[in-house]
């Protein structure tokens, strides 16, 4: 097949098969030619990566799941909305180059809270413990098939290097691939400081597609209903079930570049079809593209983009330099790429850093208009002094911006531009939320309780942490299943005990990583969750932080709950005496075996087995044959024994 393959010409997508059938016939090289809609060109698709629809679904599925943050909160799609342009539906604010509400702000995306290496809050210099926001508005997908270049300052080339061999997977026409690499990995997105491929490909493995989504659309649920594990679905894409960077990039990458919105009225128009535009549309499409610099000087042909980077004058250029931390010219200063129009008047937010709010304060900001922000002049395009709009073209522009080049299948979010239910878009009581209350500390104020995690029943890692507190106290974590009282809970239990790190007043922090354990944790029940410290300084000798609301749910794989009687050890760790019962097997029957004396005991030369004869398990956690028992032949114990010995007494069921 040609590096350019044929178009995906989801124009005749007027049902799932159809459009499936056109897919067909691309990804088999055949050359497929539209009767309907004809306006836009053919999509470029590298040859390295062509088309298949078993890639779609996969880059479909990895789009939207939010596992591939290391918050689990963070999902490609949930800062790329299709029904809000393809960019950011929520609005958040950055407060840019100084730390203070002014006129530099930027309207960017909400992110994840800070986190460090092992995945444990840490404060950012700006936001705190608090969610990030990103330093730029998100950019539109819609049309970024096309793009030779992604993001506003085109840092993803059209080459794509493979991330973990440093090899080249794509020569050219790869920036979508070269673009997916990016998020999963920023700090104030998606990922911890240390994360990396490595991490997010091993984690993929065991990871439940979509396992917090709901409402999921029919090709990704009959796609999980067959292939319910990402090893089954990239074996189904690429011939095994090994899961890499690159893999990962393919299929998001064949996922956007079905994203055609080609049934916007005006592609109707293009094709004579009566009443595909208003009056008020067609002066307005006539006035965009006039003689003289106007909007149709870089927003032009059928892409409705010339792809170029330009200075604009929004804000001076020293905020963000754009193309030139890129190129490293001064010359482009200031300067962003230039997005295409379709479907813009789903937009929430306009501009590199999403200074308006309105196509109406765009329009006004290029015409000069009385009360329009200023307009900087250091690096600005030439053509921005020139372009006049006159009065009675101003509507039809915006008429014609705001309507004509909507597609109607991308407002509606229908297929192909169809998505599930995310976490973050779930009900408000449906999700954590934090309740005042709380006791002050001897410097009179409360500290903050964190969270940034997905509570669902069998979550091996829920993280709670603790803020501004004063280093070397002791905190312990308590929950409770009845809302406080006068602030405080009644902790049915206390869940975690540190001693707080930190050097200096209010410094000291602490993350819980908890295991929902499904025998503890209910699904549809609601759990209090409250820091207590020791603080002799404070009137009562303890101190506590405000209380975070954890509504609990089954993902979408359901719950499972511990039904096997073959306990060793009780909730403490303790040996169980031979008449005493137990509820399941659980963390202190780990406990149990592990301290079993004769199976790991501390020597001057520092942990070891001293009876390796004893292990059960090699280091993958598999039982190991007779005669690789013998003493020396394996590490001792580890987590390897610790997965064969659970995966021997814990047998799952439902309920």
């Amino acid at each position: 097949m040609s590096r350019i393959a044929s178009r995906v010409d989801v124009s005749l997508a007027r049902n799932r098969a159809a459009w499936l059938c056109a897919l067909a016939l691309v990804c088999g090289g055949g050359v497929m030619t539209s009767p309907a809609i004809a306006s836009l060109p053919n999509v470029p698709v590298p040859a390295e990566n062509p088309i298949t629809e078993q890639k779609r679904i996969l880059g479909k599925i990895l789009f939207w799941d939010e596992q591939l943050s290391t918050s689990g909160t963070m999902s490609c799609g949930t800062c790329h909305t299709p029904g809000r342009g393809g960019a950011e539906g929520r609005i958040a604010t950055n407060p840019g180059p100084d730390p203070n509400s002014t006129a530099d702000d930027i309207s960017g995306s909400l992110g994840i809270v800070r986190s460090d290496e092992a995945n444990e809050y840490i404060r950012e210099a700006i936001f705190g413990v608090n969610v990030q926001v990103t330093r730029r508005a998100a950019g539109s997908f819609y049309m970024a098939a096309w793009a030779p270049e992604a993001f506003w300052d085109g840092r993803a080339r059209g080459q794509f290097i493979d991330p973990q061999t440093g090899q080249v997977a794509i020569a050219s026409g790869g920036a979508l691939e070269s673009q997916s690499m990016h998020p999963p990995l920023d700090t104030s997105e998606m990922s911890s400081t240390a994360n990396n491929w490595n991490l997010i490909t091993a984690r993929l493995v065991n990871a439940k597609p979509l396992h917090f989504a709901t409402n999921l659309p029919s090709d990704m649920a009959n796609a999980l209903a067959s292939k319910p594990t990402y090893p089954q679905l990239f074996a189904a894409a690429f011939g095994d079930g090994a899961i890499t960077a690159r893999r990962i990039a393919f299929a998001l990458a064949t996922y956007q570049r079905t994203l055609v919105p080609d049934q916007a009225p005006i592609d109707k128009y293009e094709l004579g079809i009566p009443g595909a535009m208003t009056n008020s549309q067609i002066q307005g499409l006539g006035a965009f593209g006039a003689a003289g610099p106007s909007c149709a000087a870089c927003h032009s042909g059928r892409l409705l983009t010339d792809h170029s980077y330009r200075a604009l004058g929004i804000r001076p250029p020293a905020e963000d330099l754009g193309r030139q931390l890129v190129t490293g010219d001064t010359n482009d200063r200031g300067k962003f790429r230039t997005p295409s129009l379709r479907n813009v008047g789903l937009k929430r937010r306009f501009m590199h850093n999403g200074k308006f709010t309105t196509i109406t304060e765009v329009v006004s900001f290029y015409n000069r208009t009385n009360g329009a922000p200023a307009s900087f002049a250091d690096n600005r395009d030439p053509l921005m002094p020139g372009i006049s709009i006159a009065s009675s073209n101003v509507n039809p522009i915006i008429d014609y911006l705001t309507n004509a080049l909507t597609d109607p299948r991308a407002a509606a979010q229908t297929f192909p531009f169809d998505k599930p239910t995310l976490y973050s878009e779930r009900a408000a009581a449906s999700k954590v939320s934090f309740v005042p209350g709380g006791i002050a500390t001897s410097g009179n104020y409360i500290p903050s309780i964190i969270v940034d995690s997905v509570p669902f029943v069998g979550n091996n890692a829920f993280r709670v942490g603790l803020d501004s507190i004063s280093p070397l106290k002791t905190a312990r974590l308590g929950v409770s299943t009845s809302p406080p009282v006068g602030g405080v809970i009644t902790p049915t239990r206390y869940v975690f005990t540190r001693t707080t790190e930190g050097a200096g007043s209010k410094s000291g922090m602490v993350t819980a990583k908890l295991y929902l354990n499904p025998r503890l944790y209910q699904d549809g029940a609601t759990y209090y969750f409250q820091w207590f410290i020791d603080d002799p300084a404070a009137p009562t000798g303890l101190t506590a932080s405000n209380i975070a609301k954890v509504p609990v749910f089954c993902g979408s794989y359901g719950c499972f709950a511990p039904c096997s009687p073959s306990d060793i050890g009780d909730d403490a760790g303790n040996p169980l005496p031979s008449t005493s019962s137990n509820t399941g097997v659980n963390e202190g029957d780990y406990n149990a075996f592990f301290s079993a004396s004769g199976f790991f005991e501390q020597s001057s030369m520092g942990p070891e087995a001293i009876g390796a004869s004893c292990d059960i398990a090699d280091d993958q956690g598999n039982p190991l044959p007779p005669f690789s028992t013998a003493p020396g032949v394996n590490n001792g114990v580890n987590e390897g024994d610790y997965n064969c010995f659970f995966n021997a007494f814990f047998i799952p069921c439902s309920g």
